[in-house]
């Protein structure tokens, strides 16, 4: 709150199952004052993990996260929905469409604010849109230099097919996994900034990137170093070269269009 970050996004399978309750013991009444979204679609299973879209078992996942919160939340993502997708598109589209519609009544319900789609892999996403899907409120997505051209034109037409605006589009994982990647010692970002680059780290001039790579109106990060977090925000104050980022695109097209042959 400090540093002016009003939101925070979990999910009901972060730590363990256990962040809900976590975050609602830690935030005290201060957790009434962020914006809050979380993600269903994972479920504890003989000591790990498993997917699903079964509309029962989400609608449950809500209900137990408005418990362990105390409070709704003001957004519920489908989490990974591409995870458990049968194989035909009809199959696909009616599993999808069953598992948005449940998610839709909470909201309706009000067990949350607003319902939204998270996909880290958004590609098989785009042809089971139709006008009898549910249209999310928001949509999350990879973003950053190290999003492949397939998953940001799977991301946009996404975007264009539920015809969402940019503070209804967000992204998440901007570095690709971690900041401490060698990869961020010798790749320079700065060339995406407009003006005064030098003064930026390349995890700054990246995370600034991001917002671009798709053109987004929030981007999700760790919260876990408050250090970290005090850097990228101070990074939001300067502007991207969109000339860069739009010749970067046309080179990632290149790139994908040799690689076809």
């Amino acid at each position: 709150m400090d540093l002016g970050i009003d939101a925070i996004d979990t999910s009901f399978n972060y730590r363990g199952f256990s962040a809900h309750a976590a975050l609602a013991d830690v935030g005290g009444d201060l957790l009434s004052r962020f914006m809050l979204s979380t993600k269903v679609g994972f479920f504890p299973a003989a000591g790990q993990a498993e997917h699903s879209l079964d509309p029962g078992r989400l609608r449950q996942a809500v209900e137990q996260t408005n418990h362990d919160l105390g409070r709704s939340p003001d957004l519920v993502f489908l989490h990974n929905p591409e995870r458990s997708l049968p194989g035909s598109s009809a199959e696909s589209r009616e599993v999808l469409g069953m598992a948005c519609a449940a998610l839709e009544r909470a909201a309706a319900e009000g067990l949350c604010g607003a319902w939204g789609i998270s996909s880290w892999d958004p590609r098989p996403l785009p042809g089971l849109v139709d006008a009898a899907l549910p249209k999310p409120d928001v949509l999350m997505v990879r973003a950053g230099l190290l999003a492949s051209l397939d998953l940001l034109e799977a991301s946009e037409a996404l975007t264009t097919g539920w015809d969402l605006e940019m503070a209804q589009f967000w992204g998440m994982s901007p570095f690709g996994g971690s900041t401490r990647d060698p990869l961020w010692d010798n790749l320079d970002p700065r060339i995406f900034i407009r003006s005064d680059a030098d003064e930026l780290s390349a995890v700054q001039a990246a995370f600034r990137t991001a917002y671009w790579l798709p053109r987004v109106g929030a981007v999700t990060v760790g919260s876990d170093d408050p250090s970290h977090l005090r850097e990228l925000v101070a990074a939001l104050r300067y502007e991207v070269d969109d000339t860069n980022l739009r010749m970067y695109r046309k080179l990632l097209r290149e790139r994908a269009r040799r690689q076809s042959f």
